[in-house]
């Protein structure tokens, strides 16, 4: 798991690049998150983290050392939708011009043919 123990994490201290690096060492690797935003645990699942682990509470304001670096419910809701979908925006690499690329084309071409 790479983490930065440090709650909240201030985003320029994440090393998110960690996660990559540590596939080269093993196979499997995670994250462990304490930033603010969900974001980063998203992007940490699209550099090959399979496992994310973050602190949730009730409420963000609530006395307590991690409360700041937690996720509410929405939070969390929204770093699983985002995890979720990393596959679809990774897609498989390679480049073809999709069915809308194609509709805009043929709009375009027919504007150009008009002139």
């Amino acid at each position: 798991m790479h983490t930065v123990s440090t709650y909240p994490t201030p985003d320029h201290e994440l090393n998110l690049r960690c996660i990559q690096a540590l596939r080269q060492i093993h196979p499997r690797v995670g994250y462990s998150g304490h930033e603010v935003s969900p974001l980063p645990s998203i992007v940490a699942a699209a550099l090959g983290a399979e496992v994310i682990e973050r602190h949730i509470t009730l409420d963000r304001t609530m006395y307590g050392s991690d409360q700041a670096a937690s996720l509410e419910r929405r939070g969390l809701e929204s770093m699983v939708d985002g995890i979720r979908r990393v596959p679809l925006y990774l897609g498989t690499g390679v480049k073809v011009i999709t069915p809308g690329e194609r509709d805009v084309a043929k709009k375009l071409r027919y504007f150009e043919e008009a002139a």
